[in-house]
C-alpha cells in the first residue's frame, strides 16, 4: 500500500473515532435527513446560515466507518463556505467518488477529502460516502430527507 493510502486510510479512521462536529444545533436554520437503508448508515444534518455563509454545520446519526468520517470531514470542509462553495464542494466530492472526477488532474479544491477517492474501487461504498453530502445537499436547499436506495 502506498503511503498516501495509508494516510488516508488513517485519516479516515480517526474522524470515525473521534467524528468533528457530531452535535446538534439547536437553533439550526435548516435540517435534513438521510438513509441508506442497504447497510443501515441513517443520520440528520444541521445548518446554521449567516446569509449566504454556512456558519456552523453538524451531524447526529450512526453508520460504518465510511459514513461517519465522510459526514465528520464534509462539515469541517463546508463551514464557513458560501451556498455556491459547499454546491461546488457537493459536486465535486460526488464526482470524485463516482469516477467522473480526475484527481491526479488536480484541477479541484477537495484537499483531504480526496481520502475518500478509493471508495471508487468498492460500489457499494459509494454511498455511504455520499450520504453525508446528499443529505447536506437536501439541507441548503430545503429538501428535507432523502434515501439513496
Amino acid at each position: 500500500m502506498s503511503d498516501l493510502n495509508e494516510l488516508y486510510q488513517e485519516t479516515i479512521l480517526e474522524h470515525n473515532k473521534n467524528p468533528r462536529n457530531f452535535r446538534e444545533i439547536e437553533d439550526a436554520d435548516q435540517t435534513a435527513l438521510g438513509n441508506n437503508p442497504l447497510c443501515g448508515d441513517a443520520l440528520q444534518i444541521f445548518v446554521k446560515m449567516d446569509g449566504e455563509r454556512v456558519a456552523d454545520v453538524a451531524f447526529k446519526g450512526s453508520g460504518c466507518a465510511i459514513s461517519k468520517a465522510s459526514a465528520s470531514m464534509m462539515t469541517q470542509a463546508v463551514k464557513g463556505k458560501t451556498l455556491g462553495e459547499a454546491d461546488k464542494l457537493f459536486e465535486e466530492f460526488h464526482r470524485m467518488v463516482t469516477g467522473e472526477l480526475d484527481i491526479e488532474a488536480g484541477a479541484d479544491d477537495l484537499g483531504k477529502l480526496r481520502a475518500f477517492a478509493g471508495v471508487l474501487e468498492f460500489p457499494a461504498r459509494v454511498k455511504c460516502a455520499s450520504l453525508s453530502w446528499h443529505t447536506l445537499n437536501a439541507a441548503l436547499h430545503g429538501e428535507g430527507e432523502i434515501s439513496t436506495e
